[in-house]
């Protein structure tokens, strides 16, 4: 049964099979077309679907159709459609075949009308990855009409960013069905849908895919809560992770607290630099503070920290000498993920843990030369940029210094620059060396030792007129920190009521200087022999074997104990005739 149309789509011819069947007479169709004699649902689908897919492919194949034939009766046809043009591309005629079907026919027929109405978003694409037909809930949430889709690529409707072509869809329809794959949809105003595709493939007999019945579910909304909700969660992260960074430095803080205390003492070169101190903590002006190792320096920006406006603000420790050289940037000034290898999350630096508070940069002549300058920039102007992030950040930090080596002289050798260098030592302070503060020795050794005991545990202990004369008469290289360590060992040497701080002493005096011209009467003697200080040094070292059950060396050894090399110890157990004694052996009668 086969039919002639123009270019109007009016029949202009009709097969005898097809007049036979259908009951009209080629005078009866003239001027009649197609859906002019099929169900409204038909005429809907010829003038939405079939229409616009024949204009733009030249072929129908299989199209499902109801005629009215002429008696009224209803009649279920399979059409396979195609436009004839001539040489010249010229439009002749298009020539529809129709095949009567049954059941199944008027199965497919009810299938879609369902197929337009239904609320899911869904399209059907043949073999070529052409649209064949949409359902109105695509049409409304990509903003279409039907004649401006059907027959068109499903390409054309994917976004760029799925990665997807014309020849890769043929491919994937080539190969069946998909099962909740993420594609993007573009509306026609150009917004991105994200959707799930699912699909079934109608095969031919011969395995190849005849058509793919896709099915869309839209997820934009699910997908944008869900990257806010991460979002979210990494800001949660990285709050976290700040606090906790912020935390450790509150830790070291308090450690620091509890390790040195207050400032102690009443010399008269303590109190002229507590004097400078006073002065200068309610200001912002950067400090810098010089002074030997051991001196205290790091306690002294503490109290600079505690006395300023900024007491509420953490105080944030760097020891620039423990930096590596390829990690100061990030250090100081935090990195992004992805910044250089192992940067494998985003770190906040020093300067921004410690704005709107203190920074205390110790060990400041140990910074590269070649790094002084991102320093000093920030210095100036308060302005920084994480490494790997193009975004300049404002901070508000007063910052503290501290060395032990001679600026000045750094600047002279070209080890350190100049602007830096003055603008660190806007006001600096000198810490004095205990040597200076003779009176301030006794008072030092007294807190430390009763803070001592209380830690181990031990006995209450105190010091001696001979062990005042002693400690007095040390000249104390390292300075504070050296004293603590004295006293301590000496704790941990004191089996009953009395300090052995001989013992813990014995080694340093036998190569330590003494103070010159002291004057401090001494009821005891304060001059050792050699003799008698090889005999100290043999019972400091007695006291320490029998203390580790004669374990020279470990982190419970002997060695350990008086601060010797596990060889030194030795060699020296030799020298002094020391020997773990035997155990005595039973009698055999």
């Amino acid at each position: 049964m086969a039919t002639a149309l123009g270019e109007d789509g009016y029949f202009i011819d009709a097969s005898d099979a097809w007049l036979e069947r259908f009951g009209y007479t080629r005078d009866d169709i003239i001027r009649t077309r197609p859906q002019d004699l099929a169900s409204s649902s038909s005429a809907k689908r010829i003038v939405e679907d079939y229409l616009p897919l024949l204009r733009r492919t030249g072929r129908l194949s299989n199209a499902p159709i109801d005629l009215r034939a002429k008696s009224g009766e209803r009649v279920n046809c399979l059409a396979n459609v195609v436009i004839e043009r001539g040489d010249g591309r010229e439009y002749l005629r298009t020539v529809a075949v129709y095949s009567e079907v049954g059941e199944e026919a008027q199965i497919e027929q009810h299938y879609q009308t369902l197929y337009h109405d239904t609320p899911a978003m869904m399209h059907t694409v043949d073999s070529e990855a052409r649209i064949v037909h949409v359902s109105d809930r695509w049409l409304y949430k990509l903003g279409y009409q039907r004649e401006e889709v059907i027959g068109r690529g499903i390409a054309d409707f994917i976004s760029e960013k799925s990665g997807l072509d014309q020849r890769s869809l043929i491919d994937i329809i080539a190969h069946g069905d998909l099962d909740n794959e993420p594609r993007g949809y573009v509306t026609k105003s150009g917004e991105i849908i994200e959707v799930l595709a699912s699909s079934h493939a109608d095969r031919n007999a011969d395995g190849t895919v005849n058509r793919m019945y896709v099915a869309l579910k839209d997820v934009t909304e699910r997908n944008r809560s869900e990257r806010r909700l991460r979002a979210t969660f990494e800001e949660n992260a990285k709050l976290r992770e700040e606090l906790e960074q912020e935390r450790d430095y509150l830790r070291e803080e308090v450690q620091v607290s509890m390790n040195f205390g207050r400032i102690i003492g009443e010399s008269q070169v303590l109190k002229k630099m507590l004097a400078q101190l006073e002065a200068v903590a309610q200001t912002s002006a950067s400090v810098l503070i010089q002074g030997e190792s051991g001196v205290g320096k790091e306690l002294v920006a503490h109290v600079i920290h505690a006395r300023s406006v900024r007491s509420d603000g953490p105080l944030v420790k760097v020891n620039c000498a423990s930096i590596p050289h390829e990690l100061f940037e990030s250090e100081f000034f935090g990195h992004v993920k992805g910044a250089f290898t192992g940067a494998h999350r985003d770190r906040i630096g020093r300067f921004q843990l410690a704005d709107a508070g203190t920074l205390f940069l110790d060990e400041i002549s140990e910074i590269p030369l070649d790094l002084q300058g991102k320093l000093l920039r920030v210095l100036q102007e308060s302005e920084y940029e994480q490494v790997g992030d193009d975004q300049t950040r404002s901070v508000d930090v007063r910052v503290i210094a501290a060395t032990n080596r001679d600026l000045d002289q750094a600047v002279r050798e070209g080890a350190f620059r100049e602007d830096l260098y003055y603008r660190l030592s806007v006001f600096p302070i000198e810490v004095p060396p205990l040597r200076q503060r003779g009176e301030d020795i006794v008072q030092l050794a007294s807190h430390f030792l009763e803070r001592i005991c209380q830690d181990f545990g031990h006995r209450p202990l105190t010091l001696s007129r001979q062990q005042v004369n002693l400690l007095k008469k040390y000249n104390w290289p390292g300075n504070i920190r050296e004293l603590k360590n004295v006293i301590e060992r000496a704790v941990i040497l004191s089996q009953g009521k009395v300090l052995r701080l001989d013992l813990a002493m014995a080694d340093i005096l036998r190569s330590a200087p003494v103070l010159p011209g002291d004057s401090v009467n001494s009821t005891g003697p304060v001059v050792m022999t050699e003799e008698e200080l090889a005999t100290l040094q043999k019972e400091n070292m007695l006291a320490a074997l029998q203390l580790t059950n004669w374990r020279v060396s470990g982190p419970d050894g002997a060695a350990r104990l008086v601060g010797l090399k596990p060889s030194t110890f030795t060699d020296r157990m030799k020298k002094l005739g020391l020997a773990k004694p035997r155990k005595a052996r039973s009698a055999v009668i």
